[in-house]
């Protein structure tokens, strides 16, 4: 295969001919040559001896607006029908390509909405309050109830609209939903095809809504210290936003630069050859 090539005449009357790929080469070189190793780095340490850092769990709580999924088993599954009127959901109905990626839409009857006043309505149960509430208390306040009804009654809750959005300088932004309830900054970044090259490290921005404020948080990745921020476990309906840095800006004004000036010497090109 004969590759492609631009002549252009020098000053002396010759001609200088230019493969397509070296000149894309160096249009990359130029667009990606002011980032440094040390500004690609995850969790910098202080020296190069093996450490620890403690990372804070983060435990899940029950929300008003919540979608819960409350299955229920016993030692008599007829009974037991009756206190699941809703299909279980399982991870293949959730999940897409890159596994916790929503693909459509969750089931009208999926679960159990947590009203306003914080209560779900179980069937011969009633309302049970749930808000404030990890999903293990509220599963033992249930399975208690549930004895009057049911022999040795066991009961598992999730939470379905545990969801997390990812901005930015990422390869795959989206909307995804997470199907253990806990997830980390890092492993959000993974789902979304990690940073592009042009992504600011050292500046990822978490918004959260908390107690009725939006409050936004700049984290550092290049430092190992990000590891105890309260942000590094993420909650649900966070935004993570990766930040562009300079060189994306440099590269979109590289671009609208160099298109005109290719442009010209395909105009110039032409015209030397039908002459």
């Amino acid at each position: 295969m004969m590759k492609r090539l631009y002549t252009l005449p020098d000053f002396k009357g010759s001609s200088v001919i230019f493969p397509a790929r070296l000149i894309a080469f160096f249009v990359l070189v130029s667009l990606v040559s002011c980032v440094t190793p040390k500004k690609l780095a995850y969790f910098q340490g202080e020296s190069t001896l093996a450490d620890s850092v403690l990372a804070k769990p983060y435990v899940t709580t029950i929300q008003v607006g919540d979608l819960l999924s409350v299955q229920v088993n016993s030692l008599n599954p007829e009974a037991t029908t009756f206190f699941n009127p809703y299909a279980p959901i399982t991870a293949s109905d959730r999940t897409g390509t890159y596994g916790y990626q929503q693909t459509t839409p969750l089931p009208a009857n999926a679960g159990y909405l947590v009203a306003a006043d914080g209560t779900i309505v179980l069937p011969m149960v009633g309302p049970v309050l749930v808000a404030g509430k990890t999903n293990a208390l509220a599963a033992d306040m249930i399975q208690e109830k549930l004895k009057i009804y049911l022999k040795e009654p066991t009961v598992s809750i999730r939470n379905l609209n545990f969801r997390i959005t990812v901005l930015g300088e990422v390869s795959r932004p989206s909307l995804y939903n997470i199907t253990n309830e806990q997830i980390t900054l890092p492993e959000a970044l993974g789902l979304a095809g990690d940073l592009t090259i042009f992504g600011r490290r050292n500046s990822v921005l978490v918004i959260r809504q908390e107690n009725g404020k939006r409050t936004y948080n700049k984290l550092d990745l290049t430092k190992r210290s990000v590891l105890q921020s309260p942000y590094y476990y993420l909650h649900p309906n966070d935004v993570v936003y990766v930040e562009p840095g300079q060189s994306r800006a440099a590269s979109a004004d590289r671009t609208y630069q160099i298109i005109p000036m290719a442009l010209s010497a395909l105009s110039f090109i032409a015209i030397i050859v039908t002459r």
